[in-house]
């Protein structure tokens, strides 16, 4: 089967089309039959996650058809659709995790379904067990129009949330919000404090998503209110260290945390599967929530949807379809 491969060093990454064999599933995997992947910038930062580690398989999400299950594996069958975290998504077949996978409801199309993983199970864990957002209370998203920006945008919204978001771009704030996004603040990398505080009354937002890095790091602190909670999940910016105004945390009660699956074990992840597939499964089932596909390119065009991914003009998710 054909499989795309990245190699990141310090200074670059890229790809290169492979032959490989078909994998077989170990106990409790299931063999996909790949329709779609998903894209996710961490796989394709200079120096993140896969350096100088030689080339890996790559694609971590994505939708399919099930072709073959391991040994202990009752919950999928053979020819179900299923979407979820994948090992080597961009191939023509690609390994679950039966316990990691979710079926993918039939309104979505394949597309919807590659695109429905990572970046709203990030979403579902910022906003659900890790920040604890409540209805009515105060979302800010920065770097809103990533994917994992608008999962958080629409989760939030499915919450009851009101969402404040900022992007560098008016138009993508404007597509925004017509998602339901309260107020679009237009500015790359800071200077939102001050409407943030002066849409809440001055009393600051309840959780922040910090998409953008360490540039923003100080100021998302210091427009969180009393017990704010910080989820720091990405640093598109590259910077990776700030300034913490240990006044201000201790102060308000602040609760900072991250979020990657980098440490965590697999019945963790696997829990959280589960409240995603109990929380917010039933939204995307319906309709009601509907992921956000920027752009899709054919499977043998991924160093085209890579390119595209790094000049930032997307907004929601990149899509390789096969």
């Amino acid at each position: 089967m054909k499989s795309w491969f990245i190699q990141s060093s310090a200074q670059s990454t890229a790809v290169e089309l492979r032959e490989v064999p078909v994998p077989e599933p170990k106990p409790g995997e299931v063999l996909v039959k790949m329709r779609a992947a998903g894209l996710n910038r961490g796989e394709f930062i200079a120096g993140h996650g896969l350096s100088g580690t030689g080339a890996k398989a790559g694609g971590i999400e994505g939708a399919g058809e099930v072709a073959k299950l391991g040994e202990g594996v009752s919950n999928f069958k053979a020819g179900d659709r299923i979407m979820g975290r994948a090992s080597g998504a961009y191939a023509e077949f690609a390994l679950l995790r039966a316990d990691f996978a979710l079926p993918a409801p039939p309104k979505m199309s394949w597309e919807e379904a590659a695109g429905a993983s990572i970046a709203y199970l990030t979403a579902y864990d910022m906003l659900w067990p890790g920040g604890e957002l409540k209805s009515g209370e105060w979302l800010l998203v920065t770097g809103a129009a990533a994917g994992v920006g608008v999962a958080s945008v629409q989760l939030g919204k499915l919450i009851g949330a009101k969402v404040i978001g900022t992007s560098g771009s008016a138009e993508k704030l404007k597509r925004l919000a017509a998602l339901g996004l309260d107020l679009g603040l237009q500015n790359r990398n800071g200077g939102f404090e001050k409407a943030v505080m002066e849409a809440t009354g001055g009393k600051g937002v309840n959780l922040v998503v910090n998409n953008v890095g360490g540039t923003v790091f100080a100021e998302c602190i210091r427009a969180l209110a009393y017990r704010g909670r910080l989820a720091t999940v990405g640093y598109v910016d590259g910077v990776v260290t700030a300034e913490l105004d240990i006044l201000a945390l201790h102060a308000k009660r602040l609760k900072l945390f991250g979020v990657s699956n980098k440490l965590r074990g697999p019945a963790e992840v696997a829990e959280g599967v589960r409240g995603f597939a109990r929380d917010v499964l039933p939204a995307l089932a319906s309709g009601h929530v509907r992921p956000v596909i920027d752009k899709v390119f054919p499977f043998a065009d991924l160093p085209h949807a890579k390119a595209y991914m790094e000049s930032n003009a997307h907004l929601g998710k990149i899509v390789l379809r096969s």
